[in-house]
């Protein structure tokens, strides 16, 4: 298994209602010499998140205590930039299972979706509820349901269906990546090679 099965989280979250947040902010590249997808948390928003003397910055939400959870609540177009996998791989080993923003770049969302983060896009209008909802109580629960797509503020009871292509909705549900996947057919694929060599 490639990953964490994902079907219903229900987890607060943590507000970053920055807009165009690209992948260069999310993991800066000086921290790419890595191949594994291990140890990139500790550098997630490393200079939003850090003084260059490695003090942590009070006023960045990361920092702030009062805020913890699996889902980060981010801007409009989040993920833009680079098309860097260690982005992805950043907010996965920080803790992080789903994204909720009104607009994802398409490849930092396929990339995420091929490690097991969901990422969830709202109309921009139920993202400013959510953010609404989380300056009221920052523990403020919201509720992912991958099977059924939706994603529901539980204060209010406000809820917003999500797209999804199928087939990576299947791999999350399962925790698969392609190889998982692959390695699901494998009878399948051997008939089929048989057949072709005649």
């Amino acid at each position: 298994m490639a990953y964490d099965k994902f079907t219903l989280l229900s987890s607060s979250a943590v507000p970053m209602p920055i807009e165009n947040v690209d992948t260069d902010q999310i993991i800066p590249a000086r921290f790419l010499k890595a191949t594994e997808r291990k140890g990139f948390g500790d550098n997630l928003f490393r200079d939003w998140r850090y003084d260059t003397d490695g003090t942590p910055k009070k006023d960045f939400v990361l920092n702030n205590p009062i805020y913890s959870g699996k889902i980060l609540v981010g801007g409009r177009n989040f993920g833009s930039g680079s098309s860097r996998e260690h982005a992805a791989w950043a907010i996965y080993d920080y803790g992080f299972r789903c994204v909720v923003s009104s607009f994802f770049a398409d490849i930092f969302k396929n990339n995420a979706l091929n490690i097991g983060i969901l990422p969830v896009q709202v109309s921009a209008e139920f993202l400013d509820k959510i953010f609404t909802a989380i300056e009221a109580d920052p523990h403020a629960e919201l509720v992912i349901d991958l099977p059924g797509q939706t994603i529901t503020i539980s204060a209010t009871k406000e809820s917003e269906s999500f797209a999804i292509n199928s087939y990576k909705k299947h791999n999350m549900i399962n925790g698969f990546d392609d190889i998982d996947y692959l390695q699901t057919m494998k009878d399948e694929i051997k008939l089929f090679a048989s057949k072709s060599m005649y």
